[in-house]
């Protein structure tokens, strides 16, 4: 049965606050009938809609339901994620460093936190925390490093250091996630403070942001929040999601939750230069600057015919465009079941934020829109409805491909090696570790906190389940010149990865390395094998070889796939080491003297 809404919940307001501006609510007069339609079309949960005018709120209305199920009404103190409208924060709160003259827009950021480091010493010698924080490093998203997982944000931080670029810094705009997050620990770094702490000390106090916090456990500790929604894949049912509450580690860039009566203040104070009921809370030139072009954006919307909006820049931590002659500042917040917008017109001195509860639902730009173009006496633009036709196009589409996944498989054919030889934990020094185990016939993935069951398709390929909110994994085995599975590509984010499989730990502590040192003699030729740097084994030559575990006492060398170093025991010591490649096996003696 179809679960679609009809439901209406108007503030029930108590004070004079909101209906001190009867010019806005004239304006609005049809948007009821507008959301009652959008909720019914789109099958929304729930909608949340606030509107700051002359540096006050001055309306409020939720539409359908902060909890669907039991049927809670949206008010101005209910809590949401904002997701990304976190950005905003971080980016003001490293300005107030740059006010201070602690860190420079513009300089190399490796000047002031020498232990951030990046893909090469390009990077480090010229990313500035502007480049970070208009998304325009050249570094792309890998998003899935922090999805779901536990990582912290000082490990987060080091794994900077392997993300290549995927184009030259400064010449276009990838969004990423990680640049914010690096850029609250900066802040630590600095400061000696966490990013939670400066943002409640330098913006949220002052603000009087008394109910905004940082983590979902806080949330859930009062009493009026919101519940994410989903449409179930292919039906029009609604089913409750898990909060995403991974996200400490990501914080700077994703993880305040607040409310609309809230967040009218931030909004007030950026619309006033930073100005907040008489007092200087943000300094005037933060503001500017986060608004400052930094990035050009697509001309999207008008490569599709829709010439409302041109012009898109991004900043720092928002974006700035032209809608229908109009300046409009805005960032969007999207994280499993809730999207937000905090917007705003600066020459028209008006602010619109909007909450939207499920990802199928009509997107929060086209509320937007509406809301403005009815304060601003404009004619109406069926957001709305261009929304629809491209929804039921990527619904139809959708569901078609989904049952044609079988087509490419190559049938009846069976995995090179046994199955035990896929298991294990596979490693990439960026993403983590992916256990992949055996319980009979049941293969499972497992990623972060992602698990999933695991099934052959074809050859040394191997699917997940392809899972509502997580997607499909597809692995692709590989084998080394050995012939043994040591590896697996898998497309995640925006390229593939590789993941290699990881010895035992015990291979490499510093009492199994050491009964392979000593000197190893051809002839009248000597070779020396050391142990440094603790427990790294290597060939003594110029320049040294390290010698890596891969089975006891099998070694690897990482410029040469090929070559095996194997140390043979007898009685229980190392006589010998024997060098295997493609040309044949030597065998060269230790040197007991």
């Amino acid at each position: 049965m179809k679960n679609m809404i009809l439901f209406i919940c108007t503030l029930c307001l108590t004070s004079n606050l909101y209906a001190q501006d009867r010019d806005v609510q004239k304006k609005l007069i049809g948007l009821d009938k507008e959301m009652a339609k959008n909720l019914k079309d789109w099958n929304i949960p729930g909608l949340g809609i606030g509107i700051i005018k002359n540096g006050k709120l001055v309306y409020v209305k939720g539409y359908g339901y902060r909890d669907y199920e039991k049927k809670l009404p949206i008010t101005e103190n209910t809590l949401f994620q904002i997701a990304s409208n976190t950005k905003l924060f971080t980016a003001t709160a490293i300005g107030f460093l740059v006010d201070e003259g602690k860190l420079d827009w513009d300089k190399p950021i490796k000047t002031f936190v020498p232990s951030i480091q990046f893909y090469n010493n390009d990077l480090n010698n010229s990313i500035t925390i502007r480049d970070m924080l208009s998304h325009r490093t050249g570094v792309t998203r890998h998003d899935l490093i922090w999805y779901k997982s536990d990582i912290n944000r000082t490990d987060l931080f080091s794994k900077l250091k392997y993300l290549e670029p995927t184009q030259p810094l400064r010449q276009g705009f990838l969004y990423n996630n990680l640049m914010y997050a690096a850029s609250g620990h900066i802040i630590n770094l600095i400061e000696g403070k966490t990013w939670e702490q400066y943002v409640q000390e330098k913006i949220l106090n002052p603000l009087q942001m008394t109910n905004t916090v940082f983590s979902i456990n806080d949330m859930t500790k009062q009493a009026d929040v919101f519940v994410p929604y989903n449409e179930k894949r292919d039906t029009n049912n609604l089913y409750k999601l898990d909060y995403l509450s991974d996200t400490d580690a990501l914080g700077p860039a994703g993880s305040i939750i607040s409310n609309i009566k809230d967040l009218s203040h931030w909004l007030a104070a950026l619309m006033n230069k930073g100005m907040y009921e008489g007092k200087q809370v943000i300094p005037a030139a933060v503001v500017k600057a986060t608004m400052e072009p930094s990035i050009a954006l697509s001309n999207s919307f008008a490569e599709q015919g829709y010439t409302e909006i041109v012009n898109p820049i991004y900043g720092m931590g928002r974006q700035s465009m032209s809608y229908r002659g109009h300046q409009l500042v805005l960032h969007g917040g999207d994280l499993n079941g809730i999207h937000s917008q905090i917007s705003y017109m600066p020459q028209d001195e008006i602010g619109v934020i909007v909450f939207v509860i499920g990802d199928h639902s009509l997107s929060y730009n086209a509320i937007v829109y509406n809301v403005y173009e009815r304060l601003l006496g404009l004619s109406i633009t069926p957001w709305s409805e261009r929304g629809l036709v491209n929804r039921d196009a990527g619904k139809k589409m959708g569901k078609e491909g989904r049952e044609k996944v079988l087509i490419g498989q190559v049938k009846n054919t069976k995995p090179t090696h046994p199955i035990a030889d896929y298991t294990g934990d596979f490693e990439n020094p960026a993403y983590g570790i992916i256990n992949i185990t055996q319980q009979d016939t049941l293969m499972m993935f497992k990623l972060h906190n992602i698990q999933q069951p695991l099934h052959h398709f074809h050859y040394d390929r191997f699917d997940t389940n392809n899972d509502e909110v997580d997607g499909l994994f597809s692995l692709n085995y590989q084998t080394n010149p050995q012939g043994d599975i040591d590896r697996f590509v898998i497309s995640v984010d925006e390229g593939e990865v590789t993941f290699v499989k990881k010895t035992d730990a015990t291979l490499s502590s510093i009492q199994t390395l050491t009964k392979y040192t000593g000197t190893y003699k051809i002839g009248t030729n000597k070779m020396n094998v050391i142990l440094k740097d603790k427990n790294h084994l290597y060939l003594e030559t110029t320049p040294n070889i390290e010698l890596i575990p891969y089975k006891e006492n099998i070694f690897k060398i990482k410029e040469y796939s090929d070559f095996i170093i194997e140390f043979i025991i007898e009685n229980g010591k190392v006589v010998a080491l024997k060098q295997k490649d493609g040309t044949g096996e030597y065998i060269i003696k230790k040197d007991e003297n």
